[in-house]
């Protein structure tokens, strides 16, 4: 009987291994890259205009598929501020209340209409926790990086059990000679893979 307790107390004590330390800001298994994904969330903007500081906040829905990207803006309260449209060939933004406006890339067109630059190129990728260099996008391999001049800090990750792992909150920061320092705070409240 002595043996059979000391054998049991070995098992149990075998099945309860530490759990492995990782980064509180990384998720245990890299999400997986989807070129068809769709989105929404919150999003709170601060920058410099004429001199003096601005905050904007609302929410968002992002449609991504491999050459293109729609992605809706709105208010706190759900009246839509713009449309923002990218294909390899152009740009469009849609603005209430005024008429469409189109160039051929969105980092120059996002400038032009806002005053300050929105990384929509990089989003692509970042919202779905991967960066992306001269060698191909990859997953992030730490919780802050830096891309195209802005700074990139994965302050949470979705945590559901048995859900794909993907970002809660990301933080980016840039300096701008335009806007000043530039603050973009993204909550992602859904995430549907196509």
């Amino acid at each position: 009987m002595r043996i059979f307790l000391i054998a049991a107390a070995l098992l149990i004590s075998a099945c309860s291994t530490p759990p492995q330390q990782r980064s509180a800001n990384l998720p245990q298994l890299p999400p997986v890259y989807h070129e068809d994904i769709s989105l929404t969330g919150r999003l709170s903007v601060s920058y410099q205009q004429n001199g003096k500081a601005q905050a904007l906040q609302g929410k968002f829905s992002w449609d991504q598929h491999k050459d293109t990207t729609h992605i809706a803006l709105f208010s706190p309260l759900g009246q839509t501020i713009a449309q923002i449209a990218i294909s390899p060939a152009m740009a469009t933004l849609k603005q209430a209340g005024s008429p469409m406006r189109v160039a051929a890339d969105i980092n120059s067109l996002t400038l032009d209409a806002l005053g300050w630059p929105m990384p929509v190129a990089g989003l692509r990728d970042w919202l779905q926790g991967y960066s992306r260099d001269a060698r191909g996008i990859k997953p992030v391999s730490s919780a802050a990086f830096q891309s195209a001049d802005w700074q990139i800090n994965y302050v949470s990750w979705q945590d559901e059990p048995g859900a794909a792992k993907f970002p809660k909150r990301i933080d980016l920061r840039h300096a701008s000679a335009s806007a000043g320092m530039i603050g973009l705070k993204i909550v992602i409240d859904t995430w549907l893979p196509k």
